[in-house]
């Protein structure tokens, strides 16, 4: 067996007390920094001129809405439905597109916009983006940017079947001036 030229080291063995010493430090680390916790933070308070903080509020839920769509006795069916502040109060409103609960056929949709005020419990309709009546069905519907998108399907005629929409519009719906203002988005092709 060959010697080691180096003499051996006698910090490269622990011992029990090291141990000891090391759990000693760490307890004490630990026990030092749940004393030393920094200041409680402090909200700033608003300038002059400032709007007081909204608190947040939920989306209104299209769910026991009555809508102002005609379904004899089938029920009101919400097929899609998108949340988001669209007249910049704070608040954020809901976009229901809905239909008649039909059971077979292609019934048109309404599109209608809801709101709840802090001082209501219940959502109510403030808007109709597409009247039933219009016979439309709303494809590709998305809200971003404060604004409602839609793709519209619909008919040249009367005489058009009701399974085959001949008509496709693409539209979009901003709050300007106190109302919902149809336009249509840019890069829109007609059909």
């Amino acid at each position: 067996m060959q010697q080691s030229a180096v003499p051996e080291l006698a910090h490269t063995h622990t011992s029990p007390i090291q141990w000891v010493a090391t759990a000693t430090a760490i307890a004490g680390v630990v026990a030092f920094s749940s004393v030393l916790q920094p200041d409680p933070a402090t909200a700033a308070q608003p300038g002059p001129g400032a709007k007081p903080a909204r608190t947040a509020v939920a989306a209104p839920d299209p769910s026991g809405v009555d809508f102002p769509i005609e379904c004899g006795p089938a029920k009101v069916l919400v097929q899609k439905k998108a949340s988001g502040d669209l007249d910049g109060d704070g608040r954020p409103e809901t976009v229901a597109v809905v239909r008649c609960d039909a059971g077979s056929g292609t019934p048109p949709n309404g599109v209608y916009v809801l709101t709840r005020a802090a001082d209501e419990s219940e959502p109510r309709v403030v808007a109709t983006l597409v009247d039933p009546k219009d016979r439309l069905s709303v494809t590709d519907f998305a809200l971003s940017d404060a604004a409602v998108t839609a793709t519209l399907l619909g008919y040249s005629s009367a005489d058009v079947p009701s399974c085959c929409p001949d008509v496709k519009d693409l539209a979009k719906w901003q709050w300007k001036n106190g109302a919902f203002v149809r336009s249509t988005p840019s890069g829109a092709q007609s059909v």
